[in-house]
């Protein structure tokens, strides 16, 4: 978790240095998509259970909560008016996305695997009762 936090934390100094030079917001757009690429890994192995460190996955999540907050700002104060609500939108439906796709494949798989166990048991009878009985 360290290494994302690193990475999460130089993704967030390039966004914070585009927006010092004056530039706008979606001209730091790689290091958005890394940032919050990073943010999601990072919150996901926050909680998993057994994680070796709960106080370092608290201060990580905190820190992102930090740079949540300052980007938040930015989208405010630097973006066009209605960004930050319009990110929020955007970040809801996509994980909708997300959690749709996710069921959808859960669901193909338990097809699949009862499909699997049809076929299997349909053979272990055919084959049982294929032969002739010999008593």
């Amino acid at each position: 978790m360290i290494a994302e936090l690193a990475a999460a934390n130089a993704a967030f100094g390039v966004i914070k240095e585009t927006i010092a030079n004056g530039k706008e917001l979606y001209e730091a757009g790689q290091a958005l998509a890394d940032y919050f690429g990073l943010k999601a890994e990072i919150q996901k192995k926050a909680h998993e259970h057994g994680y070796k460190s709960d106080l370092e996955a608290f201060m990580a999540t905190e820190q992102l909560k930090e740079y949540e907050d300052a980007l938040k700002q930015m989208m405010i104060w630097q973006g066009r008016a209605g960004l930050w609500t319009d990110w929020l939108d955007y970040q809801r439906k996509m994980k909708e996305s997300r959690e749709a796709a996710e069921k959808a494949e859960k669901a193909k798989k338990a097809k699949r695997k009862k499909q699997m166990l049809i076929f299997v048991l349909a053979s272990v009878w055919a084959l049982a009762f294929s032969q002739p009985l010999a008593w």
